[in-house]
């Protein structure tokens, strides 16, 4: 059944990353209870409860509403908990941090990761769409998305990105097909991605809490709006559905929050 499941998402052009984690949450659930119904069920959520956060939690409890809908058991589709929202942003990476890592990167030659942290914050590119990047978007200067709903979404490559990355790809010898591959000449793969920048971010005495792919993200949204003050725009290079979704990057990081006022209140 669960192998019908995968074939039934991957057949709705879900993400890799999506399928993965549905799947996954679907077999966990079958390692602890071997039966669907509501009393497993609401218990298997009582341990998630307990176990993560809010956002994983609703991640795990969509991965088996989905799973229901296929199997038609809609009556036994669980409820999200609540999230909390909180007045700052939480576990971003610092742009004194985010120069201090890339230059690490570089004066140890790791160039491939070096670029990997440079297009995920000069871009805003989520993981999955910076390994669709080949040479030849490089060229063009954009990568355009198309998404479920139809839509088209240019990833733009900013000028010294592109020049930077020629000279690089140029260097390497390679013409075409995707830049960011393994030693087999394999795309990577996101999880490849996030354990080997935890990895050097230890290395080099960073807070391991703020790398992983998605802070460079929210890092290249909160230099976007601090160099050009129009969120309207960012939410269209972000691929935002909502503007309300792009408005967590007025906000301040906590650690913002705490200079600002060491700095400001004196009385």
């Amino acid at each position: 059944m669960v192998t019908q499941f995968q074939k039934f998402l991957e057949k709705n052009e879900l993400s890799d990353n999506t399928v993965i984690s549905y799947v996954w949450t679907v077999n966990n659930y079958f390692l602890f209870y071997g039966i669907i119904n509501k009393s497993n069920l609401l218990a298997y959520k009582s341990w998630l409860i307990e176990n993560f956060k809010p956002g994983t939690v609703n991640l795990r409890l969509q991965a088996l509403n989905k799973f229901l809908e296929f199997t038609s058991k809609h009556s036994l589709k669980m409820r999200f908990v609540k999230v909390h929202h909180k007045s700052y942003l939480e576990n971003v990476i610092s742009d004194a941090d985010y120069r201090f890592f890339k230059t690490q990167l570089r004066k140890e030659g790791l160039m491939d990761w070096y670029f990997i942290v440079w297009f995920l914050t000069s871009t805003g590119a989520r993981i999955s769409e910076l390994l669709q990047i080949k040479v030849e978007h490089v060229k063009d200067g954009h990568l355009d998305i198309y998404t479920k709903s139809g839509t088209i979404r240019r990833l733009h490559i900013p000028k010294i990105l592109r020049e930077n990355a020629m000279h690089w790809l140029k260097h390497e010898r390679k013409s075409h097909g995707y830049i960011f591959q393994n030693c087999n000449g394999e795309r990577l793969t996101g999880r490849t991605i996030a354990r080997y920048l935890k990895l050097y971010a230890k290395r080099y005495g960073l807070n391991t809490k703020v790398i992983y792919p998605h802070s460079f993200r929210h890092r290249f949204a909160k230099n976007f709006l601090d160099k050009f003050n129009d969120i309207a725009l960012l939410a269209d290079l972000m691929g935002h559905k909502s503007i309300e979704t792009t408005r967590i990057y007025l906000r301040r990081t906590a650690s913002e929050q705490q200079t600002i006022v060491d700095t400001v209140i004196t009385w």
